[in-house]
């Protein structure tokens, strides 16, 4: 039995919850497993049922061929989407920020398996993260440096129809010492790129943290954004548990005509229980019931 949530005088139960979502949220795989199990092509079917239209795999590069596979299939018979994976995201050392020969070889590589692992699942997305900045080289050398290492990096990208995304991370609170942290500043290295297949993922629970201002900065930089993660804060929960009043920035999304995917990048505020999952759902259903 899927338990059911109360909410004012009506009790819904998730399995109610089926008529599909406005935006196309992505639960990553697994986020319902007391409710689906831990098989990928299972919980794939769950969300679905559920009105989700989006699924997110930060480590799709790194199951077996065969399960990428599989996924791919269970995505594409139900009409859905695969949001970004993560390409490269190494938050101990320094790469992107410095202009040496061996790293430009390594992310080209990286680029290159990532375009492979596109081509196998029809994601059209892959993170990248910037690494750790250089406290010994100079901040504006770095950015050219980062410039110029996103380039070679999307001329593996670009022909095979994949675009790189570049997700700013909050250094407050989770990645201290990474370059990238903020929107604007990733909008700015987008621009210089000057290159369709690099565009910004943006975190709105890490841009709360660093920058807040979400809707305005949203809007400055909407050119290059090209999918987004989301998350409440603080706590980094799905959404109605913090400060972050999700409604209206869905709503916003929304009336923006954004088809793209919001990978619900998050934990569960009542791990561990079905009821917590039905939570999850059922807040999302709340925030996805604002005024068009």
């Amino acid at each position: 039995a899927v338990f059911g949530i109360e909410s004012g005088k009506k009790k819904q139960k998730v399995q109610d919850a089926v008529a599909p979502f406005r935006l196309k949220y992505a639960p990553g795989l697994g986020m319902f497993r007391e409710h689906a199990g831990s098989n990928p092509v299972d919980n794939i079917k769950f969300c679905n049922d559920m009105g989700f239209r989006a699924m997110f795999d930060n480590g799709l590069m790194g199951r077996p061929v065969e399960e990428q596979t599989k996924i791919a299939d269970e995505i594409n018979r139900l009409g859905m989407v695969l949001g970004p994976f993560v390409l490269y995201a190494d938050f101990a050392v320094t790469s992107f920020v410095l202009n040496k020969a061996e790293t430009r070889e390594m992310l080209i590589n990286k680029t290159k398996e990532g375009v492979e692992c596109a081509k196998r699942t029809g994601a059209k997305w892959a993170l990248m993260v910037p690494g750790r900045y250089d406290e010994r080289l100079h901040r504006d050398i770095q950015t050219a440096n980062v410039i110029d290492n996103l380039r070679y990096c999307c001329d593996i990208a670009e022909p095979a129809g994949m675009i790189i995304v570049l997700e700013p991370l909050n250094t407050l609170r989770d990645h201290p010492g990474l370059f990238l942290t903020g929107v604007p500043q990733a909008y700015s290295i987008c621009r210089a790129v000057n290159r369709p297949s690099c565009k910004i993922v943006e975190d709105i629970y890490h841009q709360q943290i660093t920058e807040g201002n979400l809707i305005p900065n949203i809007e400055a930089a909407w050119s290059e954004i090209a999918a987004f993660h989301c998350g409440d804060h603080p706590g980094r929960n799905e959404p109605t548990t913090g400060e972050i009043n999700y409604k209206n920035v869905f709503k916003y999304i929304y009336g923006k005509k954004y088809d793209g995917v919001i990978c619900m990048e998050h934990g569960i505020s009542q791990r561990g229980s079905k009821e917590g999952e039905a939570r999850v759902i059922q807040a999302y259903r709340e925030c996805d019931s604002f005024e068009v």
